[in-house]
């Protein structure tokens, strides 16, 4: 049967595997036990900061972080994995610590991967050539062509390339922002269809014509060297606050772990200022993504601190920064209610399932 376009399939990565591993002892030990070996070169039954460099980038690599040196932001993670593993002080880890910290990082994963699973997908072409063959092809294209800025003043080329960047996942087409498929997939196509009039400016018939000959060439190319892809869905629409905010007993245990990361001053007063910070503390519980992270969830956050006047830095007694909290949530959960955020990301595995072939590997 005939897969409908839009319709993806592929591996699901939702921690299950991980919780399966830690959650059997002697499984888990079994395999703390033998990278603990791999790991400890010189065999003295400790892990030096040198020895933990492998199992810190194989994390990074399950966490989808690029390599180490290439980005601040993601060299600081990295830091941060150590420092786990040796307090911040210590120079030797042994193998009941190591297997206490890997454990917890592991089970961060999978309440992760839990809460936004991930779909391995393998874009092979064959959704694409589905879409340029569909009778949405037209009309969609059409659309993605009017949304173009200014296509009237961009060459043919320029046109095709933009609208690539339209493309999405469902459309069968791989994530045109990733530098490898621009330059593996895109750029070798537009090289072999490359015509006379391609630096010209463009009607919106003939922009029809040639993209769809470069979408169908996208296809042959990816059919040759099919690209992973790595995507999830996500979508805030306030049902995990409101399931949090109707039962009284969830609502206070998550309020209470929120403010003991909340400094308090010597009559044991809170500031407003450490709302932001509270409410990162408790997003997980109520299906919100970390601050920061999703730009129009950032907005919505806005919106309801302005709401409660949350943002005025006075100090204020424990039940009532309890009470600001949820009244946020409940903010939150009517603007989401009103107008869902729905957001998808997607980006190219190089190395297909790395997380499972290396920092996952199971004893022999």
């Amino acid at each position: 049967m005939e897969r409908p376009i839009g319709e993806k399939s592929g591996e699901v990565l939702d921690g299950s595997n991980i919780m399966e591993l830690v959650g059997n002892e002697k499984v888990f030990s079994n395999f703390v036990e033998h990278k603990f070996k791999e790991l400890d070169t010189d065999r003295d039954g400790q892990l030096s900061v040198k020895e933990l460099q492998p199992a810190v980038a194989d994390i990074g690599v399950a966490l989808g972080l690029p390599a180490q040196g290439s980005s601040p932001d993601s060299d600081h993670i990295y830091s941060e994995v150590l420092d786990e593993f040796t307090h911040g002080k210590q120079e030797k880890v042994s193998k009941t610590e190591f297997k206490e910290v890997l454990s917890d990082i592991l089970l961060g994963m999978a309440a992760g991967l839990k809460r936004d699973p991930i779909v391995i997908l393998r874009i092979d072409g064959e959704d694409l050539l589905e879409f340029v063959s569909s009778p949405s092809f037209e009309p969609e294209m059409v659309s993605i062509f009017s949304q173009i800025e200014s296509p009237e003043e961009l060459s043919l080329r320029d046109s095709i390339v933009k609208a690539l960047e339209y493309l999405t996942v469902d459309q069968g087409m791989p994530p045109c922002s990733d530098s490898w498929v621009m330059s593996n997939i895109v750029e070798p196509v537009l090289e072999s269809c490359h015509g006379e009039d391609w630096e010209k400016s463009v009607s919106e018939e003939a922009f029809l014509v040639e993209f769809k000959k470069v979408a169908e060439c996208v296809a042959k190319r990816l059919k040759e060297q099919p690209v992973i892809v790595a995507h999830s869905e996500n979508a805030f629409d306030g049902s995990d606050i409101k399931r949090l905010l109707s039962n009284k007993f969830e609502l206070d245990k998550t309020l209470n772990v929120a403010l003991e990361s909340v400094p308090k001053d010597r009559n044991g007063k809170l500031s407003k200022e450490h709302l932001r910070v509270a409410l990162d503390v408790l997003a997980p519980s109520a299906g919100l993504p970390p601050l920061g992270a999703v730009e129009q969830m950032d907005k919505v956050v806005g919106e309801a601190f302005k709401m409660v006047n949350a943002d005025d830095g006075n100090v204020v007694k424990e039940e009532e920064f309890k009470k600001i909290l949820t009244e946020i949530l409940a903010s939150i959960m009517l603007q989401l209610e009103g107008t869902p955020i729905s957001v998808s990301s997607n980006s190219v595995v190089h190395e297909p399932f790395a997380a499972s072939s290396t920092l996952l590997q199971p004893a022999t």
